[in-house]
């Protein structure tokens, strides 16, 4: 396998993003049990500030991890995308966090700071530009 610089195009995102939403729901459902059981079985309040923060945790850590181990999430790895630093070198766990935090902000704006690398003349996402990362395509190199 070989990495080359191109940027995936808009539907190759989308499918990986998609598929990662469907990982992370799960991922979430489980990590919600931990509060229940600790909570003696009763239902955590969904507009618990705490109960929130650890969700918010939660999807940090899974997309934190697969970030700087391998700089592919699940759904990256089926849609063959990797993120990198603007230098091609691994994510830092600095650029997952502000990835993380920056990417949420674009969905608040309706999903600009997505559309923004269709939109901008330096094709990257408001996530991209202020994490210093940007995402490129794996090419398979046969035998």
């Amino acid at each position: 396998m070989t990495q080359t610089n191109s940027r995936p195009g808009p539907f190759r995102q989308l499918m990986a993003m998609l598929y990662d939403l469907l990982l992370l729901i799960s991922t979430l459902f489980i990590a919600a049990v931990i509060p229940v059981v600790l909570n003696g079985g009763e239902a955590i309040h969904s507009g618990n500030p705490i109960f929130f923060f650890y969700l918010l945790l939660v999807s940090l850590f899974f997309y934190g991890w697969f970030w700087t181990h391998g700089g592919q999430t699940l759904g990256m790895r089926a849609w063959k995308i990797y993120l990198v630093g603007q230098d091609n070198m691994s994510v830092t766990w600095k650029q997952a966090g502000l990835r993380f935090t920056v990417a949420i902000f674009s969905w608040l704006f309706l999903g600009l700071g997505f559309l923004w690398q269709w939109l901008g003349k330096e094709k990257q996402s408001w996530h991209d530009i202020l994490s210093d990362t940007k995402l490129i395509v794996a090419n398979q190199t046969g035998n």
